[in-house]
């Protein structure tokens, strides 16, 4: 697939080559491409973005508009604030609005088209060819080598490459049908980048032995959470699975949680549970546990919390401290998670490139001039809720600048 012009006369020579074709390379494209600098997208898959494509079922959770540094997971916690703070969510939606792109706030800031991904992809490879950049897939990069002046590379497509700038974009290591390798990484230790350890983030957990016995029928049943591990609080969905925890709230907690930690779900975030049962004790003491559980959570969950963690009798007959011992499991569920899915269903990659080795301004490396890492490559997290497609448009488009 191409989109922008025929290939240069000068064949192989370029000002600007950037691999990936996804969310950041693009956008650096664009930014680069409206300098006047002569840009080539590269990518390995049969199609481009597609992480687009797949985001928020086929939508684009493409931004947020609460971004902000704090969103974000790195070792470096303040190395994302320049690039955000020159390309904002509102950058971006203006750049949604110019292409008429109907969109919508679903919750929590975050924003989805009304139609299809398919539009965003469409609106980047728009902008990318009214720049005349020119991108390309179906194309492997085999090597890099730096030159006094610039970089050559060898593709499966054409052969020997030159350029002055060289951008890696190619993501990381999350969803590896869809592509993903650790391409970017091998070209960072190449040139003597320091990569810190990855692991999946934004994945669902999962749970064995007799917690996943215990629970592995409930599969479908969601309930409003709070979970929590160490500092990092999260509350939203929780959906049970045939493999363990899934949804919004889990997805979050995934990235700050790792086997071994201390796991806190509250199944009634929203009330104090020891004050609620004294009051149904008093005004309705024959009602089962179950019952009134079942009122306020699905009844398949009550049913099964009564079985297992919780003794099932009429409220009536428990004392105030069993009551307080009740109201422990339910803003605390005994629940232990093993592990997670993996790099399989895991939406983002944590860890990754150090940032210690960029610059924060540009994303350039500081000790290999014109080498530029971008997007989920680079050891910069966000939130689920559309976080990292605006780092990969933050980072992107300041690369582009200077690229």
């Amino acid at each position: 697939m191409t989109a922008g012009p025929a290939r240069p006369e000068r064949d192989g020579d370029w000002d600007v080559i950037v691999i990936g074709a996804g969310a950041a390379g693009l956008m650096c494209a664009i930014s680069a491409g409206a300098r006047g600098r002569r840009v080539l997208v590269l990518d390995h898959a049969n199609k481009i973005g597609k992480k687009i494509l797949m985001s928020g079922g086929g939508r684009c959770n493409f931004t947020n508009t609460g971004t902000t540094p704090a969103q974000y997971l790195s070792a470096n916690p303040h190395f994302c604030k320049s690039a955000l703070a020159r390309y904002t969510p509102a950058d971006f939606i203006d750049l949604v609005d110019r292409h008429h792109i109907a969109w919508h706030e679903k919750e929590l800031g975050q924003l989805f088209c009304d139609g299809s991904s398919k539009q965003i992809v469409a609106m980047l490879l728009a902008e990318a060819h009214a720049v005349q950049a020119q991108v390309e897939t179906h194309c492997t990069v085999q090597a890099i080598e730096k030159l006094d002046h610039g970089f050559a590379l060898q593709s499966t497509r054409f052969g020997r490459l030159h350029c002055q700038s060289l951008v890696i974009a190619s993501g990381g290591l999350s969803i590896p049908t869809m592509g993903a390798t650790g391409f970017g990484y091998d070209i960072a230790r190449q040139f003597g980048h320091s990569v810190l350890p990855t692991r999946a983030g934004l994945v669902p957990l999962t749970l064995s032995g007799k917690p996943l016995e215990r629970i592995q029928d409930l599969a479908g049943v969601s309930l409003p959470i709070q979970a929590s591990c160490g500092d990092a609080v999260f509350h939203n969905f929780m959906l049970i699975t045939h493999r363990g925890l899934s949804g919004p709230a889990i997805l979050q907690i995934s990235s700050f949680w790792q086997p071994g930690d201390a796991l806190r779900l509250d199944l009634l975030p929203d009330r104090d549970a020891g004050t609620w049962l004294r009051h149904e004790q008093a005004t309705r003491g024959n009602a089962s546990l179950r019952t009134v559980l079942a009122e306020i959570m699905p009844r398949r969950l009550a049913q099964r919390l009564c079985e297992v963690w919780l003794p099932d009798r009429p409220l009536k007959q428990y004392t105030p401290a069993q009551l307080d011992q009740v109201a422990e499991v339910l803003h605390a569920w005994p629940i232990v998670a093993s592990g997670t899915e993996g790099w399989r269903t895991a939406e983002v990659t944590l860890g990754g490139v150090d940032t210690d080795g960029l610059s924060s301004r540009t994303l350039m490396s500081r000790t290999v001039p014109g080498l530029f890492f971008i997007g989920e490559v680079v050891d910069v997290t966000g939130w689920l809720g559309g976080y990292n497609f605006q780092w990969a448009w933050a980072s992107g488009h300041a690369a582009g600048e200077v690229a």
